[in-house]
């Protein structure tokens, strides 16, 4: 009996870690090779919910955020920057908004 009721308290040990660790915050940024615009006549990087209210001219490359970092060329807006800005969230809400049970604040990354 003594080693069935180790498994359990270890079972959950494991459990309430595991537990733990799903809601825990941690800090999220968009993955390197998050899609991209780069408009290289401004030399600036547009994402892709922004390009209707860019000023966009007709030199345009797909591209990734890693791309536009490694050029150095800066947000072309606010809601540029606003769309590839990290946030803090759990495990737990990074899948609820994967599967489409959360809303995302952008859906650039």
């Amino acid at each position: 009996m003594g080693k069935n009721k180790k498994w359990l308290w270890l079972c959950a040990v494991v459990a309430a870690v595991l537990l733990v660790l799903f809601l825990m915050p941690r800090d999220n940024q968009p993955p390197p090779k998050t899609r991209v615009i780069l408009e290289h006549s401004h030399r600036t990087y547009i994402a892709y919910s922004c390009f209707e209210g860019s000023n966009a001219t007709n030199f345009l490359e797909e591209s990734t955020l890693q791309e536009a970092r490694d050029l150095n060329y800066p947000a072309e807006s606010a809601c540029t920057e606003k769309a590839f800005q990290g946030n803090r969230d759990s495990f737990f809400v990074s899948l609820m908004k994967e599967l489409g049970i959360m809303e995302k604040e952008t859906e650039d990354w």
